[in-house]
């Protein structure tokens, strides 16, 4: 779907569930975008950055050893070989331009990872563009390494202490602050959530990763998998294939896992599905990996499991961190630890019904794992104690 979706809906998800305040702001950012996303000037400048800035197009990588231990043919799309490490960077460069586009004088963007932090703040570095990040207090300490990086780029990294201190409190109080500074600044929100158009602005930003893939492949792999928290990375590998045979398969965290044990509801200003209990409140979420500690996901990914085109499954954090070091081991390549619930199931599901053995399998990997090498040394010495 290259066109905006009506009223910003897929199926019966998506839409503006935004304050009045900021239903000017939306209709702003949604008709900025569709003007610069069919005006050539705006893709080739675009194009012409991720090529410069970021190294695009980023490899697809066969994964000969692991592979032969599964039995299944895997390749890997490399997006932590982008500058800065993840896929983020794709959409921060785009929605930075749109800001420069609109005449916005600062960016606010909100971080898990970080990963989506540090891309933004790169792009405002690059683009001459003050950015201020909301970033939940727990994320900040487990994620030091990325608030460094973003401090050092020029950011200036907000604390949020409400609520669980993580992602979804710190898109909360992103969006809070958003209402108070429209006129001036840009919320490069940085996922496929949130009020239309920003999960169909996001997943065209990102489905640059889906479009090469494609073209990179010989063949359509018989399965496609990313992980999903949020899930700009999935929406924007789905993209690609879409239109083909190829099985979609999106791998959330357990803790976090809106959709393969969510229910409809709205947060964030999008309807989707949401980890709820039973008086319809949002659950905390929980993962080892802070990009997927999130209760929800994107409005399409729920339209996409709603038609069947996308399967949707759920990993724990041990299988999680024992598919890191696997890849680490055979490949010489250490993932986040979000990537890592994506190699998980494909490490899990080999040779079974669900991923037969000799099936062909693209998958993304959406980032580098430095981030997470802290993570990694608590649970290595919490394994010896």
């Amino acid at each position: 779907m290259r066109t905006p979706p009506q009223e910003g809906r897929f199926g019966e998800y998506g839409g503006r569930w935004v304050p009045e305040s900021l239903v000017p702001a939306c209709l702003e950012v949604a008709d900025a975008f569709e003007k610069a996303w069919v005006d050539p000037g705006f893709r080739e400048q675009l194009q012409t950055m991720l090529a410069r800035h970021v190294g695009r197009p980023t490899p697809v990588t066969p994964a000969e050893r692991l592979s032969a231990e599964l039995g299944v043919t895997v390749a890997l799309k490399r997006e932590d070989l982008t500058h800065t490490g993840s896929h983020k960077i794709n959409n921060a460069v785009g929605q930075a331009l749109l800001a420069k586009r609109m005449g916005k004088q600062r960016l606010i963007a909100e971080t898990g990872a970080g990963m989506h932090g540090v891309a933004t703040a790169t792009a405002g570095a690059l683009l001459d563009l003050p950015v201020t990040v909301f970033m939940g207090e727990q994320d900040v300490e487990r994620q030091s390494h990325n608030v460094f990086r973003m401090r050092y780029l020029g950011a200036e990294v907000v604390p949020v202490r409400s609520g669980s201190r993580t992602l979804k409190d710190a898109t909360s109080e992103a969006m809070r602050h958003w209402v108070s500074s429209t006129e001036e600044a840009h919320y490069c929100l940085g996922s496929v959530v949130g009020p239309h158009p920003y999960p169909w602005m996001v997943r065209e930003f990102q489905r640059v990763i889906g479009d090469e893939a494609r073209e990179q492949h010989v063949t359509v792999p018989d399965f496609v998998v990313a992980c999903v928290g949020g899930g700009s990375n999935a929406a924007g590998t789905f993209a690609g294939f879409a239109d083909t045979s190829a099985r979609l398969v999106g791998v959330e965290a357990i803790g976090g896992s809106g959709a393969t044990s969510g229910q409809a509801g709205v947060l964030h200003g999008s309807r989707s599905l949401f980890l709820q209990d039973e008086h319809g409140q949002i659950l905390e979420a929980h993962s080892i990996a802070a990009g997927l500690d999130y209760p929800g996901v994107g409005p399409e990914h729920a339209h996409l499991r709603d038609l069947g085109r996308a399967q949707y499954v759920a990993v724990n954090d041990e299988a999680a961190v024992a598919a890191a070091a696997r890849l680490a081991r055979t490949e010489g390549i250490i993932p986040a630890l979000e990537s890592a619930h994506a190699l998980a199931w494909v490490a899990e599901a080999a040779g079974t019904p669900d991923l037969p053995a000799g099936s062909t399998v693209l998958l993304t990997l959406s980032g580098r794992g430095d981030k997470d090498i802290t993570t990694l040394i608590a649970r290595a010495e919490e394994s010896r104690a």
